[in-house]
């Protein structure tokens, strides 16, 4: 099967045209989310949405039309606590059905979707659900007790309350209650369906309020960079309390009336193949990280097995060659990079979907409706060859949906520009290939990491006088987090590794388990500038020599 021609679907981009095919409401006139990634498929009864293993063992199967009664019983819950269009409703629950009620059901009422991570801590949650004055959480017995924690916490509603042993009202209890039918509650392309936050360098972690116009650049990314087809099995690893996964592996392929698969499990290479196995996946999308795992566990893959992958998709970092070569050799399908932000959703792929030269190693082109730049310390295009920072050209992107941060806790446009605070290399070709960041923003594991949030979080600890956190590069993960830690003088520990274990529970407990120091240097004093400003940079040189050393 022959290929469109990526620069001639680019050119010949029609936001209008677009907008007219795949959306049953107007970005201008009002659209229910709900309805175009649920209900308009629910009138097959058997159009399955969801496919799910069950973290007790067994699986399970939701269609669209159970989705759609279900969510509308969440909706009506929500209408009898005043809660409506713009309110902000948080999900801090495992991969299951019950998550993608919470979704649909949020925005059946054209209230806000707010995810929360499962493995953040109790400050973490703290932080988010104060900031953005969410109404309801959704939880389950494992992650309820965070909450207990969590000062002026939202009120709670628990899947099998029962077994948390607090006076908290359940979930499926709660909707058999509620009438199976609700009329989805009209937003424009302009309202917010989804409330985000991304980690900073400086601070804590700023908001992303996504826009209903969204959706026009989730398809696109599903259709032309996954290339999700009609008869594809399709299976984003990514977990939905984070942008890639909530956009890619929830919004997008039911927008298309795709059915979608959850694995709540902790990701091994056996438990992910069992269930490529188990589902016949042809498409496949994860984080770096997944796949070097995979590589690193090869003998996990009998010889010469053939799962059936028809392509597979990565987002986060940079692949490197050898993982690349050893999914082509191992999977006998291509793997390619995409490149995007929390802000501003995928933006500059290798689209699997389009005709294309292939530049290995490179972040790909420009998305359909996207312009992505590269701009000197002038704020000026770059020319072929040049490195500067990755920026979206706003005018001439018109399926550029990123507002600003919800709360403007700082401005990143300039000139017209949005700017990322990452690094490519122009290749002159329409190409682009990252080179890092601008800033200080560690990537763990496919999990980007504000080091501010882990240096404020060991404070906290009344040993530590000051941290400094950085990345050191990691062959599995692409980098671990390290902390160099002054230690108050008053607090000499008697034993370091304790107080390694106490600083390193600390963070996981306040802030999240991954983004916990892996290694931690006391250290009698940090770099820094004439006015006091930590200089990371020279941190994350002493971490490159260790390695070298």
């Amino acid at each position: 099967m022959s290929l469109p021609n990526y620069v001639d679907v680019y050119n010949n981009f029609d936001p209008a045209a677009l907008e007219a095919k795949i959306l049953d409401g107007s970005l201008e006139d009002g659209l229910n989310v709900c309805h175009e990634i649920c209900d308009k498929w629910a009138a097959d009864p058997a159009r399955v949405a969801l496919y799910y293993e069950k973290e007790e063992g067994g699986d399970g199967a939701l269609t669209f039309a159970e989705l759609k009664e279900q969510s509308a019983r969440f909706a009506n819950y929500l209408a009898s606590q005043s809660i409506g269009k713009g309110d902000r409703v948080a999900g801090l629950l495992p991969r299951g059905p019950e998550l993608l009620i919470v979704i649909a059901g949020t925005l059946r009422a054209g209230a806000v979707y707010q995810p929360l991570f499962t493995a953040f801590g109790s400050g973490a949650i703290e932080y988010r659900l104060e900031r953005a004055g969410t109404r309801l959480v959704v939880t389950n017995p494992v992650n309820h007790p965070k909450l207990a924690d969590v000062k002026n916490c939202s009120p709670v509603l628990c899947v099998d309350a029962k077994e948390t042993g607090a006076d908290v009202p359940d979930f499926h209890d709660t909707l058999s209650e509620q009438s199976p039918r609700f009329e989805p509650v009209m937003i424009r392309g302009t309202d917010p369906f989804l409330q985000m936050f991304t980690s900073g360098t400086v601070g804590k972690p700023k908001g992303v309020a996504v826009p209903a116009r969204a959706l026009m650049a989730f398809y696109v990314y599903m259709r032309y960079a996954i290339d999700l087809r009609d008869d594809d099995v399709f299976w984003n690893v990514a977990d939905p309390g984070w942008a890639y996964g909530l956009y890619y592996a929830v919004v997008g392929p039911l927008l298309m009336g795709h059915a979608t698969h959850f694995n709540p499990g902790a990701f091994t290479p056996e438990s992910t193949y069992d269930m490529i196995r188990k589902y016949k996946i042809t498409n496949f999308a994860a984080a770096p990280t997944a796949y070097r795992v995979l590589k690193a566990n090869d003998d996990v893959l009998p010889e010469g097995e053939n799962l059936g992958l028809r392509v597979a998709s990565s987002a986060g970092e940079a692949l490197n060659p050898e993982v690349v070569n050893w999914i082509r050799d191992r999977h006998f399908c291509p793997v390619l990079d995409h490149y995007g932000q929390t802000e501003t959703g995928m933006t500059c792929c290798n689209f699997h979907g389009l005709e294309h030269p292939l530049r290995p190693g490179s972040m790909g082109y420009s998305c359909p409706g996207q312009r992505v730049v590269a701009l000197n310390e002038k704020n000026e295009e770059v020319g072929e060859g040049e490195v500067g920072q990755i920026a979206i050209d706003v005018n001439a992107s018109p399926l550029f949906h990123f507002d600003g941060y919800t709360w403007d806790e700082k401005d990143p446009f300039v000139k017209g520009y949005y700017l990322t605070g990452d690094m490519a290399v122009n290749h002159g070709d329409g190409s682009f290939s990252f080179s890092g960041r601008d800033d200080d923003i560690i990537s763990t594991a496919g999990y980007r990491v504000g080091p501010a949030d882990v240096e404020s979080t060991l404070l906290e600890h009344a040993a530590v006088a000051e941290s400094g956190v950085v990345a050191k590069p990691d062959e599995k993960r692409g980098s671990i987090i390290k902390a160099y830690v002054v230690i108050k003088h008053e607090h000499e520990p008697a034993d370091e590794q304790t107080l390694r274990d106490e600083l390193q529970e600390l963070v996981r407990h306040r802030l999240s388990t991954h983004a916990y120091p892996r290694e931690i240097e006391f250290v009698d004093e940090l770099p820094k500038t004439p006015s006091g400003k930590i200089q990371r940079f020279m941190l994350r040189n002493r971490a490159q020599e260790e390695l070298a050393s």
